[in-house]
């Protein structure tokens, strides 16, 4: 196992209580749902690619939407977690004061920059998004998070391999909400 279920402690503690109170979008899960299945896709990564640092892949999952979407500021995460991780995390966020479509290509640099477990991290997150849409989005929305998710693995697939066949797997599937 290369990574430590301390640190994994530590990282759902600490986003269990940023993202107290939160929703899954669309639902009446609570958020932790969320970063877990991340968390638990980064796992399943780090098991096909043991020379990935998993303390970091596994503390980003967990931590991936704590500055973007919580009162976390990258100060407080550096001094809990470190300088690699409160980089990652930060590189994971899209940045507001960007329009909307600048917002994923600006991320995508951002996360190539790091090493590569942030690209792991973000395969993660997209694999557990690309399950069943809200009923409220359109089909045309659903094609274009599709074809994000297309671009995601086109820039970040060669991260981890394992990641990489999860995304597209998850992306061909997604197609049943799409009029592609």
């Amino acid at each position: 196992m290369n990574w430590n279920q301390e640190v994994y402690l530590k990282a759902l503690n600490f986003a269990s209580d940023a993202h107290r109170g939160q929703l899954v979008p669309s639902s009446e899960r609570p958020y932790d749902t969320h970063l877990a299945k991340v968390a638990m896709e980064v796992i399943a990564g780090l098991a096909h690619d043991p020379h990935a640092n998993g303390d970091l892949a596994v503390a980003c999952a967990l931590l991936h939407d704590t500055i973007e979407d919580t009162e976390t500021s990258f100060v407080a995460l550096r001094a809990a977690f470190g300088e690699d991780v409160a980089q990652g995390v930060l590189a994971l966020t899209k940045n507001a004061s960007l329009s909307k479509e600048e917002r994923m290509p600006d991320s995508l640099r951002r996360i190539r920059e790091q090493p590569r477990e942030i690209a792991m991290v973000k395969m993660a997150d997209r694999i557990s998004n690309l399950a069943p849409p809200p009923q409220h989005w359109t089909t045309e929305k659903c094609s274009i998070y599709r074809q994000e998710a297309i671009v995601i693995l086109d820039q970040l697939g060669r991260a981890n391999d394992y990641l990489a066949d999860r995304l597209q797997e998850k992306i061909e599937s997604y197609r049943a909400w799409t009029a592609e």
